[in-house]
């Protein structure tokens, strides 16, 4: 009761604080000489288009029979081909016995269609996650590298870690498609992936070098006794804890990696961002589809960091 008593006014101030800032934040919105087109903002997401249904052939309407919302419209060639294709009964632009020539449009079929703002958030999904697998896999080799005691793979690792840390991810992704990619005849798509799975493989290697550091060296050694061999015990006992231990990290680098790659659009890769990007450029409605764009990429993350916290519980039960 007593814990109670003393959280309820800080609850207050926090609410406190956030009407404030949802004032604030109102109030700047109702200073900018701006026009809010929300309306448009669910068809980016999916949309109903028209397909359109033309005559492959010179030849006639031999029959036209409705049903409904939705007709069969039988078409017979000169050479007496036969098609037929359905189409919405309210966009039938011919009748029965009709002459056509080939290409004469015959009626259109109502399809829903993903919008821009769905195909670039797969886009941004699908490179994230390749990225992060292959990140996962260097940065183990060369987080194990790192504490490698042959002075050559050492410094190896030292050297490519320094090196992709020390420079912008943003000057990585030209690097990796104007030269690499001109070398080796790469698509954007593989030096974009490449790159962020290079930059992220970097700070993986220093959160797996530490995350194996923080186990007692004891560990090993009483692996060793046991008659253990080095991978065997790195595999069997090292690694399981260290991955207890580097499992917020590690995770956050893979959330980062996800907002991080939003800048393979300077490559002409049509993920979220760019396709918020071109949308913009041809409606203008620059608040809404920067706010909706932000919005996704919180909802990924948020649903990202819920599942490792799960993951972090279900390891905290089995310790």
């Amino acid at each position: 009761m007593n814990a109670t008593q003393n959280t309820w006014p800080w609850k207050v101030l926090l609410a406190v604080i956030l009407i404030g800032m949802a004032a604030a934040i109102y109030g700047s919105v109702k200073k900018i000489d701006y026009e809010w087109r929300w309306y448009r903002v669910p068809q980016y997401f999916v949309y109903q288009g028209e397909e359109v249904h033309k005559i492959p052939f010179d030849g006639r309407i031999t029959a036209v029979v409705a049903n409904g919302d939705v007709s069969t419209v039988t078409m017979t060639s000169e050479s007496d081909e036969v098609k037929t294709v359905t189409v919405d009964t309210k966009t039938i632009k011919v009748s029965e016995g009709e002459d056509l020539f080939v290409g004469d449009t015959v009626g259109f079929t109502a399809t829903w269609h993903l919008g821009p703002l769905v195909k670039g958030l797969w886009t941004t999904m699908w490179l994230s996650a390749i990225s992060s697998v292959l990140a996962l896999a260097i940065g183990l080799c060369t987080g194990l590298a790192r504490i490698s005691k042959n002075y050559t793979v050492n410094m190896l690792a030292a050297i490519y870690v320094e090196i992709i840390r020390g420079t912008p991810l943003l000057v990585q992704i030209f690097i990796a498609y104007f030269f690499i990619g001109t070398v080796f005849n790469l698509s954007r798509n593989v030096a974009g992936v490449g790159a962020l799975a290079l930059f992220a493989g970097a700070y993986v290697a220093e959160i797996v070098r530490a995350g194996i550091q923080s186990i007692p060296r004891g560990q090993m050694e009483a692996a060793r006794s046991l008659g253990m061999t080095m991978p065997q015990a790195m595999m069997d006992i090292v690694l399981p804890q260290a991955f207890k231990r580097i499992l917020p990290p590690l995770s956050g680098q893979f959330i980062s990696l996800i907002k991080d790659s939003s800048l393979v659009s300077v490559i002409a890769i049509t993920d979220l961002t760019k396709s918020g990007r071109e949308i913009i450029t041809s409606t203008f409605a620059t608040f809404e589809v920067w706010l909706v764009v932000a919005a996704m990429y919180l909802l990924v993350t948020s649903l990202l960091s819920q599942l490792v916290f799960y993951m972090e519980r279900r390891l905290a039960i089995s310790d």
